[in-house]
């Protein structure tokens, strides 16, 4: 493959703060990858962290070394383009609107598998241990052996397309006192356009349970497995918090303007993006909105929570920077033409994939070394404090004040 396009630093890239625009970093944006000859529609970032993969529209998946930004291969054999992909250490994961899934080596590139099944769009992909799983346009969730391809199990029920996937076993929401010996139980969880969430029993294909309210295709799916709970987000412009094991309707969480289409979660505070043009960041247990991060001029499309930075990719081309703590716009990245799609984070490199082709490569090195230093100040502060309050009010045993203070999310992690 040919080596990366080095676009010029200065390109298109602006930096702000509170109290208004500043000038540019002139080292932020590294590189343009833009061997593709289509839109990219995700990116994948290996658990060690040395590759990345990228799902095209040119029907091509890319391998990219971390340490240098080069492409080392392209994975070619999909008959249309690619909609997802996951990528592990030695292996990589794609499926396509050909209605396949493959296996590929990343080392030789070598496809090493086809699952092949699925009558529509195969649109997302889950590894768990020995298994495949996918979501398609069809209807239908299967499940794959990884090794040899052979279809193990059907999911169906949905009365329209599959968009989100999910996985969780039970171990994730039992106590190991209240699991018997070799009788973990793997689940997942499916969102589809008929506005309903299902969860399934991986082994027998049943369905547990139809969590219903949404009025709206269900567009994105988080799991908070630890408190056996489940957050959709939809085009009913509405959030709502499930009990995954009685299928109840805990919280539902009004505020957007327009669809949910990407939620995360950071210790008990979900942030959700929209097409309202937002994201919102919520206390999870009250459903109370604490925040909302503007200035998008498009859809929110993808975003990221990091080091105490919240980063976003928007349809307006540009992907952005925001204090979670104070809300304050830090940078807005400019240069991609198109909708970012997705979002990676590594090493203090901020890497966007856009529906123009390209993988842009961003050094925020600085951002993340002023949360550090805001962290540090923070606990001196704390510390600070709780010495004089215990002097002012003579507490000989110590003394705690019930403050009003918000904490970054990232903190109570």
């Amino acid at each position: 493959m040919s080596p990366l396009s080095t676009v010029p630093a200065h390109a298109g890239l602006r930096r702000m703060g509170s109290g208004g625009s500043t000038s540019g970093t002139s080292n932020s944006l590294v590189t343009a990858c833009t061997d593709h000859k289509g839109g990219i529609n995700w990116v994948s970032l290996s658990p060690d962290g040395r590759h990345l993969l990228t799902a095209s529209e040119d029907r091509n998946a890319g391998v990219w070394a971390t340490s240098d930004n080069q492409c080392l291969r392209m994975l070619q054999g999909h008959a249309s383009y690619i909609t997802y992909c996951h990528l592990e250490n030695e292996t990589a994961f794609t499926c396509s609107a050909d209605q396949t899934a493959r296996k590929w080596e990343v080392s030789t590139g070598l496809c090493l598998a086809v699952y092949t099944g699925h009558t529509s769009i195969v649109n997302r992909i889950l590894i768990v241990k020995d298994y495949l799983f996918s979501a398609s346009y069809d209807r239908t969730a299967r499940c794959w052996d990884v090794e040899t391809a052979r279809q193990l199990q059907v999911f169906q029920g949905h009365r329209n397309c599959i968009l989100t996937l999910a996985h969780f076993s039970s171990d994730d929401i039992l106590d190991e006192s209240d699991i018997e010996a070799n009788d973990v139980k793997e689940f997942i969880v499916t969102g589809s356009t008929d506005c309903t969430v299902k969860i399934w029993e991986a082994s027998s294909g049943c369905c547990y349970q139809t969590l219903r309210g949404h009025t709206g295709a269900v567009m994105c799916i988080v799991l908070d497995a630890p408190n056996s709970e489940l957050f959709s987000g939809s085009t009913d412009d509405t959030i709502r918090r499930w009990n995954m094991a009685t299928g109840d309707q805990l919280k539902l969480y009004r505020g957007h303007q327009g669809s949910i289409i990407c939620l995360e979660m950071v210790g008990r505070h979900m942030y959700s993006g929209s097409a309202d043009r937002t994201v919102k960041c919520w206390l999870a247990d009250s459903g109370d909105c604490m925040r909302t991060y503007k200035s998008h001029k498009h859809t929110v499309s993808t975003m990221r929570h990091h080091a105490g930075v919240l980063f976003t990719g928007s349809g307006d081309a540009c992907a952005r920077a925001f204090n979670t703590q104070s809300g304050a716009l830090q940078q807005i990245f400019e240069g991609h033409s198109y909708i970012i799609n997705s979002i990676q984070i590594h090493n203090n490199f901020l890497y966007t994939a856009s529906h123009d082709g390209a993988l842009r490569v961003w050094d925020i090195s600085g951002l993340c070394d002023r949360y550090k230093h805001r962290t540090k100040r923070s606990l001196r502060s704390n510390n600070s404090l709780k010495g004089s309050l215990s002097h002012v009010f003579h507490n000989k045993v110590g003394c705690t004040s019930e403050v009003n203070v918000e904490c970054d999310p990232a903190d109570m992690v």
